[in-house]
């Protein structure tokens, strides 16, 4: 099943997550541990709802990030 998701679900589903990843991070859990966490569960919400194909684009585009430098680029701030 694909659902479309509205611009303030997707703030608000943001805005929860980095609630939790702070209170994580204040309980001193590892930040590896936290990452592998939430990027299980992601793998496990996108394998309930798309095809394999579709979550393995996801992941190509991810990686391509990471290649490219464009992952980093997001935290910098801008000139």
């Amino acid at each position: 099943m694909h659902q479309q998701a509205t611009e303030a679900q997707i703030l608000e589903a943001g805005q929860i997550i980095d609630q939790l990843v702070h209170h994580m991070v204040e309980k001193e859990i590892p930040t590896i541990a936290i990452a592998s966490a939430l990027l299980g569960g992601a793998l496990n919400l996108l394998s309930a709802s798309l095809p394999d194909e579709a979550i393995l684009r996801i992941l190509d585009n991810a990686m391509e990030s990471v290649r490219s430098g464009a992952l980093r680029e997001i935290d910098e701030p801008k000139q």
